[in-house]
């Protein structure tokens, strides 16, 4: 029976995207996985999406809750992380529509001492408002509709569509942290443990996914390539306030020059405050 993988899906008051992406979700040709909704601090919509989609659903969906007291993706993260049962992770955020074989793909990915970053193609704002109002399942478009939205500047790229066997050069960029995102990022659950998972001191947008990836490769963990094989479909949205990055842009300058492996506030100050369901 194949390990069990969990699917850590961060998602705040975007009711319509999340909903297409655990849709996509419950289509995946692989079986063998979880879904952990970590909302950070969304209204009662965003759980009656969760509970409508886990009924119907013949995977496990949870959702785990925080409060909202602003932007604070790694606490939520952290606390999805902990409520999760799988041996691996693969960290998708909740306006990122996978394919149908985005779960299958990343398992043959998998290699213990590696975590792999996939890449992701925007999408504009009309394609985006017209893909959730009409409910499309854009993960079975074909190569040939992508390629007319490209050309319509629909879309930002096509590579990330592509599928290629690139073997041996997926490990070509094994100390590489930057443009690593964990809108789509695997990781080994053990080397979560072994890194205390994301920092929670970074409050608003911004950094703490390269916080992590810093302290990652710091403790042998290296990058394996996901390019031309995990690629999602990006959701239009709003840019974040970025007013705090100037101070999450400290922290990580401070890490960059330590030694340390480990969160300043991880995984183990949760202990067991998962507010799963709230």
């Amino acid at each position: 029976m194949p390990e069990l993988i969990s699917v850590i899906l961060t998602t705040y008051q975007r009711e319509d995207a999340l909903d297409a992406v655990l849709r996509a979700l419950a289509h995946q040709t692989d079986r063998a996985f979880e879904v952990i909704v970590a909302d950070d601090g969304s209204g009662p919509p965003t759980r009656a999406v969760v509970e409508h989609r886990a009924a119907q659903a013949d995977i496990p969906i949870r959702h785990v809750w925080q409060e909202d007291r602003g932007f604070r993706a790694a606490e939520i993260r952290n606390r999805a992380i902990r409520a999760s049962s799988g041996t691996y992770c693969i960290i998708l955020d909740g306006d990122c529509i996978p394919r149908p074989d985005f779960i299958a793909v990343h398992r043959r990915l998998a290699e213990p001492g590696w975590f792999v970053a996939g890449n992701r193609v925007l999408m504009s704002r009309e394609l985006t408002e017209r893909i959730l109002a009409q409910a499309c399942e854009a993960e079975y478009h074909s190569l040939s509709q992508w390629i007319a939205l490209r050309r319509r500047r629909q879309i930002n790229r096509l590579a990330p569509l592509l599928s290629l066997p690139l073997g041996p050069l997926r490990r070509l960029r094994p100390r590489a942290w930057r443009g690593a995102r964990t809108c789509n990022l695997a990781i080994w659950r053990r080397d979560l443990d072994q890194v205390d998972g994301f920092d929670a001191t970074y409050n608003g947008w911004g950094l703490e996914d390269s916080d992590l990836l810093i302290r990652l490769l710091r403790a042998g963990i290296r990058r394996k390539d996901g390019n031309f094989a995990v690629g999602v479909l990006h959701l239009w949205h709003p840019e974040s306030d970025r007013s705090l990055l100037p101070d999450n842009q400290r922290r990580l300058d401070a890490i960059a020059t330590a030694d340390r492996v480990r969160s300043i506030v991880g995984l183990s100050a949760l202990v067991d405050d998962t507010r799963v369901g709230q």
